[in-house]
């Protein structure tokens, strides 16, 4: 249940389906997943970095990929019987359950490179627009001509 109606901007507009279905997925009364805790920052104009909170995870525990313009980001541990043994946990603060976290990425966003420092991961983005979608300037009176490949 959305507490605002969409369905006027459905009517003008035209290529933003998704976003619309981004929009209503968001406004869902579904509980919201704070584990693990993240930022998202702009690192310059077209750079782009999120760092999430992974204490406790090796990098053997964490897998990045990206499907359909979505970042998933996957952590999990496997307990050991090894571990087990060594000490008995009194008081457990630092959380180190299996997550998953999902990022939406805009058209022309991609992953370039991801690292682990400090406990935290961080994957750097890059927006790169091609040059077809680049805006440019059309002269009034002049005839546009594609040129056709033979």
């Amino acid at each position: 249940m959305r507490h605002f109606d969409l369905s006027p901007l459905y009517r003008s507009t035209v290529g933003f389906d998704r976003l619309f279905s981004m929009l209503d997925q968001v406004s869902g009364l579904e509980a919201a997943n704070t584990y693990p805790p993240y930022n998202i920052e702009r690192t310059g104009e077209n750079d782009y970095r999120i760092s999430v909170a992974v204490a406790g995870f090796a990098e053997a525990d964490l897998t990045i990929e990206t499907r359909e313009n979505t970042l998933i980001i996957k952590g999990g541990k496997e307990a050991s019987a090894q571990d087990a043994q060594k000490a008995e946990v009194l008081y457990q603060g630092i959380a180190a359950r299996a997550f998953e976290r999902r990022f939406q990425l805009a058209d022309h966003v991609s992953v370039t490179g991801a690292s682990l420092q400090n406990g935290l991961l961080h994957v750097d983005l890059m927006r790169e627009i091609p040059e077809a979608s680049k805006p440019r300037r059309i002269a009034i009176g002049a005839k546009l001509v594609e040129a056709k490949a033979a």
